[in-house]
């Protein structure tokens, strides 16, 4: 029988991109951050970041990984590296006997997703990938569409605005400016660690914030994508236009089932909106539709001839992160799954990588299952 007393004992691999994730893991009950560790070979500023944050929770900073998971007993591992190295980090600890919880995008390439999965299933351990599907707003949609409030589910949108601001607005570069480089920015933008898709290579909204539609989509509809048609753009900031990497998409969606979907994605710079952007789902039945206002948050369902139900939830501060954190210990506790594993991870990068190619080449492009 499980100890649901047990306190996972956990590693920090890299905590360079966003801190969130080990705060997140740290405020649970059931989860205890031990030491934070990364391989020696990276340059200053990674081994700063890291060392800032093990001094503030008081705890060790190991510039040697294997040595790290050998001494300190550990349960799991929170990933929070550059996106380049989070499937890297990931698998060394699963091949470890660890439990995984790792930050979005899961990689920058397909191959490294599916032996990441490989890995997990190898060694029989849980991962996690980090997402917001535990909203209230969103888990209140989803019993609505389960009890068949709507009727069948035909068709499925969502805009994912985020109104962060991202660097010089576009077209602020002068005659002789050099191009700003994308992790100089990212450095400079998110020095606190609290924020931000710090990484090597410059990638757009698609790629570092496309889970987050793509995850609704996936637990609203329990559908795979098949095909996907994009088109890309930049439009506000400068950044990505000298790194040639979109801050606005459209994506269509083939979805098994016949379900329509869509999704619009992007970093419109907007600092003074109230929530922290345009953030909405729609969701469209055979008896009636749910619109979803995430940031709020608030569920109203439509019916033909009849008045709309409405939901207002109070929002709460970090009540998502909590809630997978209690997921997560549950996944530990009885072997069933978490809210997004290893698998659902790596179809929506899948997803996500088949509409990069189709903002490129203006074609459909075939996810590849």
């Amino acid at each position: 029988m499980a100890d649901l007393h047990k306190k996972f004992r956990v590693a920090v691999l890299s905590v360079v991109k966003h801190d969130y994730l080990p705060r997140a893991v740290a405020a649970h009950p059931r989860f205890e951050l031990v030491v934070v560790t990364d391989d020696a070979a990276h340059p200053n500023w990674v081994h700063e970041r890291n060392q800032r944050f093990a001094d503030e929770f008081g705890i060790s900073y190991l510039r040697d990984i294997a040595k790290a998971i050998a001494e300190y007993e550990l349960d799991m591992a929170v990933v929070s590296s550059e996106a380049e190295r989070h499937c890297d980090l990931a698998v060394r600890a699963a091949d470890a006997g660890l439990h995984v919880i790792a930050d979005k995008p899961m990689s920058t390439c397909l191959s490294e997703c599916d032996l990441l999965v490989e890995a997990v299933n190898r060694n029989n351990v849980k991962f996690l990938l980090w997402n917001r599907n535990f909203l209230p707003a969103v888990i209140q949609a989803k019993e609505a569409i389960q009890s068949g409030a709507i009727g069948e589910l035909h068709a499925i949108h969502v805009d994912f605005y985020f109104s962060k601001d991202a660097g010089p607005p576009k077209g602020t570069r002068q005659l002789g400016d050099l191009p700003i480089n994308w992790l100089d920015r990212q450095l400079e933008a998110h020095a606190d660690g609290s924020d931000g898709g710090v990484g090597i290579e410059a990638m757009g909204e698609l790629q570092i914030e496309g889970i987050y539609p793509l995850g609704y989509i996936r637990m609203l509809t329990n559908a795979n994508v098949r095909q996907v048609f994009a088109r890309t753009a930049t439009h506000f900031h400068q950044v990505n236009v000298d790194n040639h990497v979109d801050d606005l998409a459209s994506v269509s969606l083939e979805l098994d089932n016949s379900i329509v979907g869509s999704l619009c994605i992007g970093r419109i710079g907007s600092a003074s909106h109230p929530d922290i952007g345009e953030i909405k789902i729609h969701a469209i039945g055979s008896k009636g539709g749910i619109v979803i206002t995430e940031a709020r948050p608030e569920v109203s369902i439509h019916y033909r001839d009849q008045p709309p139900l409405e939901f207002k939830n109070e929002r709460i501060a970090n009540e998502n992160d909590f809630l997978l954190m209690d997921d997560f210990a549950r996944a530990l506790d009885t072997g069933c799954e978490p809210i997004l594993n290893a698998r659902g991870g790596r179809d929506i990068a899948s997803t996500v990588f088949a509409a990069v190619e189709s903002g490129k080449t203006g074609q459909p492009v075939e996810v590849t299952q």
